[in-house]
Parts: structure tokens; sequence; C-alpha cells
């Protein structure tokens, strides 16, 4: 692996707290997260566990980034430190999800490493996706629990988040629709820029988006 990534060689020379992270995850950060480095930034973690991918963080986006790690453990409270907030409470719990929006009223990037089950999963989705900011990227981690029956997924599950997030893919190209009726523009395919998929996880990009337009330039080269 490309050891000119940051935050893969903070992670091989973690100086802090505990980090448990799959190594591919890495190159993907790179990719979707190193334009966020040393601006004003507001990260959320759902999932602290020692609260080293926390401090990660912090690091890697710089002195102008506020990190806010969620875990439903109170003792993950203890681990505050500058521009690092701990919020307690339970992922699957709709209520406490809203309640997110007034605790973290910006966030520019939303990683859920948290239970993984599909309903904490998809909640998560549901009711933070459309909080994040306009060009904020939404990232779902260990995906490969849609796979798994004690997570509430299982292959081809419809339950399963895998099975959910395929439906945004329509969603995403629903500008195209000629069925208006069943298959409309949704507010997701007027916000979300690009979908990601990787080995165990899913980035979503967003930005304002319209009807795309096809345009032609230069000359015919032949008749019809």
């Amino acid at each position: 692996m490309n050891n000119d990534n940051d935050l893969l060689r903070y992670f091989e020379n973690n100086p802090g707290r505990l980090i448990s992270k799959w190594t591919h995850y890495f190159e993907i950060y790179e990719r979707h997260l190193s334009r966020f480095r040393n601006q004003e930034v507001h990260v959320v973690e759902i999932g602290v566990n020692q609260g080293g991918s926390l401090q990660m963080w912090k690091k890697y986006f710089g002195d102008n980034a506020y990190i806010y790690g969620v875990d439903i453990n109170s003792r993950c409270k203890q681990l505050e430190e500058e521009r690092i907030k701990i919020i307690i409470g339970n992922q699957k719990n709709r209520n406490f999800l809203k309640q997110m929006k007034n605790l973290c009223p910006r966030i520019d990037i939303l990683i859920d490493d948290g239970g993984h089950t599909m309903l904490q999963q998809i909640n998560t989705f549901e009711e933070l996706f459309p909080h994040i900011s306009e060009n904020g990227v939404y990232i779902c981690e260990d995906l490969h629990t849609s796979y798994w029956t004690r997570y509430g997924g299982g292959y081809r599950n419809p339950n399963s988040f895998i099975e959910y997030s395929k439906t945004l893919v329509d969603k995403l190209n629903a500008w195209h629709s000629r069925d208006p009726e069943s298959f409309q523009v949704t507010d997701f395919t007027r916000s979300a820029h690009s979908m990601h998929y990787y080995d165990s996880i899913l980035v979503i990009e967003k930005r304002q988006m319209e009807k795309s337009i096809v345009r032609k330039t230069g000359k015919k080269s032949f008749g019809k």
C-alpha cells in the first residue's frame, strides 16, 4: 500500500489511542476526504471504540477541524479533548438521531462505523444524510454485515443495507425516468453527486444537482 498516504502513516505509527481499521480503507479516505484538509471541517464519526480514530481525524484535517464522536457507551465521554466532543446515544433510535441535528448543526463528513446492524445503518442514513452539508461526504463502513444474518442481513435480503442502498442508485439516475408516476426525482437525486462502492464501504459525495444536458461541438465527419 502507498505509504505516501498521511492517514496510513499516522495509523502505522499511531502515538495515541487504539485505532481499529481495515487497511484498504485508508486509500478510500485519502481519495474522498483529502480536499477537506487545512480548512474548517466538522466531522461526525459514529462508533468511538477507544477513541483513536477521532484523534487521527483531528490530526489529519488540521487545526480547524471539529470532531464529534457518537457512541452508546457512556465511558467514551472521558475521551473528550480539545476539538473532540463525545455524544452518547443509540444510533438505532430515530429520536436520538433527530437530536443530533441540534447537537451537530453542521456536518461536513459523516462516518458510520457504529454497530453495523441494518436498522442502525438505514436509520442513520435516512435521518442524517439530508443534514450533511451541500458538498459533504457520507461514508458507511463494514458493509459486509449486510451478508450476515445476526446483524439483520443475509445475501439478497431485501432488508439489508446493501439492498437498500441499491435503490439509491436508481434515485441517483432518476433524472432520466420515463415513468414519472413510479420513478420520480427525489431530494436524494437533487443532492447526491456520486456513489462509490468498495469492499465493505460506501461513499456518497453530495453536491446540488440539476438534470444533465448533452452538448455537441465540432464538425460532422459524414452524414446520417
